[in-house]
């Protein structure tokens, strides 16, 4: 369920959806973005960083198990 329309401009932090239980979410990123989780990797709404838009470092490497 999307709070917002096309067009629409948004503050850091601002919620712009909702993701039901169970739900699965796709992320589209630039090609030149840096990850910053791994596949499996647990994550927190309104807390993990996803990805870097502007990184210079290489990328992290995370390990399920």
């Amino acid at each position: 369920m999307s709070f917002v329309k096309v067009g629409d401009s948004l503050s850091t932090g601002e919620r712009f959806g909702l993701i039901r239980f169970g739900s699965r979410l796709d992320i589209y990123l630039p090609l030149t973005a840096q990850v910053l989780v791994g596949l499996g990797q647990p994550s927190i709404a309104g807390e993990t960083v996803l990805a870097d838009l502007r990184a210079t470092e290489p990328g992290r490497q995370y390990r399920v198990g």
